[in-house]
């Protein structure tokens, strides 16, 4: 539904099919990495739905050094081309400093800009000059409309593979809230939308393995409204199982269910594509 399609391999994302990015928080080992990406093939097979392997080889915004900031650049990119190479699917992953962007684009498909780096100018122009798809997570701290400033800078930097990707505002102390204004914001800007599902229920303050660390049951409600809005995508991290994840173990979905998570939201999508759909 957006102006600008962005083709990811076989992926076309913003054209006349949803797409998924999903996949474990963070890149842990190579089994269950695997596992999973298999699992997504099938689930993109039954329910005809493009997806994009996400995963990151380095969280750096834990909030204590003891959390587990994933396997670093080399283990991870390595684990991450296996999967690729085993499953077909394009890769996503995070950068979080220009010197990891060169290595990351020779495995990943697209290149993802976290929420609260979003306005780091090289590390934006960085990753924008590499060619890869860009895709910029919504600083919670900005207003929807000052993300046509991050995008810019991709642009400027010659690069117009550019994904938005919603994940909530900062809303008083240690919560998020998801305003569907900004989906129409982002929508002005042309390129395609994302809803990212998972980081909109995380509680901040609050380690990820705790179970209050995430409010898993606001995730169907919160996809509902971002599909009636009309995004193009969605982003969910997925694990097999959540409560032994290494990362946001309160907000991953169970893979076993996120079959079943999707199908209606896929409904919804083709009604509001026939009847709103540009």
């Amino acid at each position: 539904m957006s102006k600008v399609q962005v083709q990811v391999g076989n992926v076309t994302l913003g054209g006349s099919r949803p797409f998924l990015m999903a996949g474990p928080c963070v890149v842990e080992d190579e089994g269950l990495m695997l596992h999973t990406a298999e699992e997504l093939v099938r689930i993109g097979q039954r329910l005809s739905l493009p997806i994009i392997f996400k995963s990151s080889f380095m969280k750096d915004n834990r909030s204590d050094l003891a959390f587990d900031h994933g396997p670093g650049l080399e283990e991870g990119l390595t684990i991450l081309r296996k999967v690729k190479e085993r499953t077909g699917l394009p890769i996503l992953t995070d950068v979080h400093y220009p010197e990891q962007v060169k290595a990351a684009a020779a495995v990943a498909d697209v290149l993802q800009i976290p929420a609260y780096l979003c306005m780091q100018s090289h590390l934006v122009v960085t990753a924008a000059r590499t060619g890869r798809v860009v895709n910029l997570k919504h600083g919670q701290f900005l207003a929807p409309e000052n993300m046509a400033k991050p995008v810019k800078k991709v642009e400027d930097a010659g690069n117009r593979r550019i994904v938005v990707t919603e994940r909530g505002f900062t809303f008083g102390y240690n919560d998020l809230v998801v305003d569907p204004r900004a989906f129409q914001h982002f929508r002005a800007l042309s390129y395609p939308v994302v809803f990212d599902i998972g980081h909109s229920v995380r509680r901040y303050g609050i380690p990820s393995s705790d179970p209050r660390g995430g409010l898993r049951e606001f995730m169907p409600v919160l996809a509902r409204a971002a599909v009636g809005a009309g995004v193009d995508g969605l982003f969910i991290e997925t694990h097999p199982d959540p409560a032994r994840a290494h990362c946001d173990a309160a907000s991953q979905y169970p893979l076993d269910k996120l079959e079943a998570f999707l199908a209606p939201l896929l409904e919804i999508d083709a009604v509001v594509r026939r009847h709103w759909g540009e």
